[in-house]
């Protein structure tokens, strides 16, 4: 159950009176189905019971509203004689706010809660009191049960926008698309995802596919938990204390793919890799595996980080940009228009008819391991939710610092950390501050674009504006006065 989407699961009471199977306990039921009021009827005046001096009840009496005031029907979801009101939270941490003990006894029934009620037009008798007793000594545990209260068959509704972290749900602000969503990718499945199905299984896939020497593309993350703490969560029982406490980096790839599909196709079903995030050009988020996993993108970082794949076809040298050439066309107004070649069949995006460009028009020169690259610069979809991510890592993951590997000077550092410095480092990084043989997510990421936005979602004061400056000077192209923040 999603813990940020919360159901306030009471008695159908909780909208008029008590219902069993259906059915009014009010004994006069005047012309109600159940005890869910009927949507935009008027409000009926609460209906009280009198008592014989046996303590039965005989017949009922209208009491006079409180308030003359008419208040809008509220709208409960019935399922099998209890009322269901969703309960939307978007912040971590939210919880359900209970109903306090008059409002419950009134919901109950226990018409002696009503502020200003008599004895006579209550209950006047201790041995009437019990039913409602037994039903508070019932009902109690089901309202502080969380989410054990809910009925079978109830549907609780997401956003779109989650992330799975250990199990649970928290929300981005931004699309995104689980392996468990129509339209996913399963980086859990064995088969290879594009392959014909009848070849796709595991011994056709050893046989085919030489690179794959497991089934599984994922492993556990044990660096810096003990041995009992292994066992515990080598079965899946990850908790999210634990999680936060081995989670401190975020790794940004570009795949070199051009789109999340074929992303998926190499990593999956050719090479034996996964990822947990991928990127696709339409600003599409999509989640392969719950945070828990060691996905295997960053090799020693492995351990450590949550990894993404942005679409995006990388960095050349300027001799060699065919590539990129065959990518980025001209559109009808002459600027680059994303161009994926029909070779590659049904880009499956997410977003029909999705027409894709760069944020910037020309192709970006800057270096990476002391190698002179050109790129393209990702899409503002992509920024858009790359940022909202990034603050929603750094809000779960306590560890991951917003921010991401500079000098002194407060310049980005283009090349693979110092070993001592890497282990050190807590934070978003890129794939060439791992690895001296990589160069993603290449010279064209607008590096403080990306932060800033995150920490300003969070609330921080951006990076200081000078060495944003400088950033953008370092970045051949890139005019100073655009700072890109």
């Amino acid at each position: 159950m999603n813990p940020l989407h919360l159901a306030d699961l009471a008695p159908a009471a909780l909208a008029r009176q008590p219902t069993v199977m259906g059915r009014s306990k009010d004994p006069c039921n005047r012309g109600r189905h159940g005890s869910l009021p009927v949507e935009g009827a008027a409000p009926t005046a609460p209906v009280a019971r009198r008592f014989t001096p046996n303590g039965r009840a005989h017949g009922c009496v209208d009491r006079p509203p409180a308030s003359t005031e008419r208040r809008p029907p509220s709208k409960p979801i019935q399922s099998h004689g209890y009322a269901f009101r969703q309960l939307e939270l978007t912040r971590p941490g939210d919880l359900a706010a209970m109903p306090d003990s008059t409002a419950l006894s009134q919901a109950l029934g226990d018409t002696s809660a009503t502020p200003g009620a008599s004895a006579r037009d209550g209950l006047p008798s201790n041995r009437a009191r019990l039913p409602v007793l037994s039903l508070l000594v019932i009902v109690l545990p089901l309202l502080l049960g969380g989410c054990h209260l809910a009925r079978p068959r109830t549907f609780v509704p997401r956003k779109g926008d989650e992330i799975v972290v250990a199990g649970r749900m928290f929300h981005t602000g931004t699309r995104v698309v689980t392996w468990m969503d129509p339209g996913g990718y399963d980086a859990y499945r064995v088969e290879r995802r594009f392959a014909p199905i009848a070849e796709s299984g595991w011994e056709s896939t050893a046989a085919a596919v030489k690179a794959l020497r497991t089934p599984n593309r994922y492993g556990l993350r044990k660096n810096g938990l003990s041995d009992a703490e292994i066992e515990r969560v080598r079965g899946g029982g990850w908790d999210l204390p634990t999680l936060q406490r081995v989670v401190d980096q975020f790794v940004l790839h570009y795949d070199v793919c051009g789109i999340s599909k074929s992303c998926f196709n190499v990593l999956h079903d050719h090479r034996g890799l996964s990822i947990h995030f991928m990127l696709d050009i339409d600003g599409t988020i999509y989640q392969t595996l719950d945070l828990k996993e060691r996905a295997w993108h960053a090799t020693t970082s492995n351990d450590r980080s949550v990894g993404i794949e942005i679409a995006n076809m990388g960095a050349y040298p300027p001799a060699d940009t065919k590539p990129l050439q065959d990518w980025y066309q001209p559109g009808p107004d002459g600027q680059p228009v994303i161009t994926v070649p029909e070779r590659l069949g049904d880009p499956m995006l997410h977003t029909p008819g999705f027409v894709g460009r760069p944020a910037r028009p020309t192709p970006v020169t800057g270096d990476i391991q002391n190698t002179t690259l050109v790129q393209y610069d990702l899409t503002p979809q992509q920024y858009a939710a790359l940022i909202k991510l990034t603050a929603a890592l750094c809000k779960v993951f306590p560890q991951i610092t917003c921010d991401y590997p500079r000098d002194a000077a407060g310049e980005l550092i283009p090349r693979k950390l110092p070993d001592e410095e890497l282990a050190r480092f807590k934070g978003v990084l890129g794939h060439y501050h791992i690895q001296t043989n990589k160069a993603d997510p290449g010279p064209a990421l607008q590096w403080p674009k990306v932060i800033n936005g995150a920490r300003r979602l969070l609330g921080l004061p951006a990076l200081h504006r000078d060495a944003v400056r400088r950033e953008g000077r370092r970045v051949k192209g890139e005019s100073s006065e655009n700072p890109s923040t």
